[in-house]
């Protein structure tokens, strides 16, 4: 779909790697600028090999060029590169690329429709843009991190980074409207995504509801509060999500358990002083996790089990869609789009490896 657009990428880490890997995915051509150390990521998470496992699995199907910026030459190098491109996106503090020359304003007068994409935790101005901050900052400050709570009302601590994801889908969002947009007016765009403020996107329902009754919990029927949406313990101490929300899905679970007795008690509460809510309880530990999976397969009532990631390889539905594969260079990947077929993938590059191609291209 964006075979011949390139993708001048500067960012480190993880937003904007894993946004630019869902672009190459869509055919864009990725030239990863890293610096001389290369990109910390190739640090984090070491395999048995040295390699840095977060590196490795966000950056297939790039080419990697090492540039100092710092100097003239490299300088110069990311020039051409840019006058050369479709797209830049970064992710440094903000006003660094400023400071190196790189900037939007400098860059749109050797490429006038160049896409420019920043990446930010807190956005380009403001009183907190130039701290340094992580995707647990993130979440904490948006009231995300606050969605996540256990039985007492502490804070889990998230073993994801979902701010980093979510600003790395909104980078692609943006970078996808401007190239339409160039499409239509054949100018350029600047594009600014706050890590912190596209996490609060995600929160409309939970404004709305807190401003009208004062619960910070989001909607009452989604938050598990009620019995037919509700997470559930296995008699091996596992867990199954029961999602019955619609009257069909949660007869069909009743009748399927033999308790029609239930069906009146649908959207009753989790509270140990509901009977029924002792007694689905009581159920569902009757049975193993396995038990219930093969149950949630025959009966049509919304229930899906709560997978480890070791399961996800073998489980049957994401086999059937090959998402997780087993590259030939000997790790597992993840696909980005399951359905799109790719004739070929490239391994993630080593630093500097195709510097020679990406400079005799800009040559030309």
């Amino acid at each position: 779909m964006l075979k011949g657009i390139k993708v001048i990428d500067f960012t480190n880490y993880l937003p904007g790697p894993f946004a630019t890997l869902r672009l190459a995915e869509l055919d864009a051509e990725i030239i990863k600028v890293e610096p001389p150390e290369g990109d910390p990521a190739r640090h984090m998470g070491i395999s048995e090999q040295g390699n840095g496992l977060v590196f490795l699995a966000n950056n297939r199907q790039k080419k990697s060029i090492s540039l100092n910026l710092k100097e003239k030459e490299g300088y110069d190098t990311a020039l051409k590169l840019i006058a050369n491109a479709d797209v830049v996106i970064e992710s440094f503090r903000p006003g660094v690329m400023e400071k190196l020359g790189l900037g939007y304003e400098t860059v749109r007068t050797v490429k006038p429709d160049i896409i420019y994409c920043s990446i930010s935790g807190y956005g380009q101005k403001g009183s907190l843009s130039k701290l340094g901050n992580h995707d647990l900052n993130y979440m904490a400050l948006s009231g995300v991190l606050a969605q996540f709570k256990d039985r007492t009302c502490k804070p889990v601590h998230p073993s994801i980074t979902l701010g980093d994801y979510i600003g790395g889908f909104a980078a692609n969002e943006r970078i996808l409207a401007g190239l339409v947009s160039r499409v239509l007016t054949g100018k350029g765009s600047y594009h600014s995504i706050s890590i912190t403020d596209q996490l609060v996107s995600l929160l409309g329902n939970h404004v709305m509801v807190e401003k009208e009754d004062g619960e910070g919990t989001g909607i009452k029927a989604l938050n598990g509060s009620i019995i037919s949406y509700a997470l559930y313990e296995t008699r091996d101490g596992r867990y199954m999500s029961l999602g019955a929300l619609e009257p069909k899905f949660w007869v069909n679970f009743c009748q399927a358990n033999g308790h029609e007795d239930w069906n009146s008690a649908h959207f009753s509460t989790t509270d140990d002083a509901n009977p029924v809510f002792q007694e689905l309880t009581v159920l569902f530990k009757s049975k193993t996790f396995y038990e219930w999976i093969e149950f949630a397969q025959k009966v049509d009532c919304c229930m899906a089990p709560v997978l480890e990631i070791g399961e996800l390889s073998t489980n049957p539905y994401f086999r059937e869609k090959k998402l997780i594969f087993a590259s030939t260079w000997g790790d597992y990947q993840v696909k980005m789009h399951s359905d799109l077929k790719q004739e070929s993938i490239a391994p993630p590059p080593q630093k500097n490896e195709h510097r020679n191609e990406i400079l005799n291209n800009i040559l030309i």
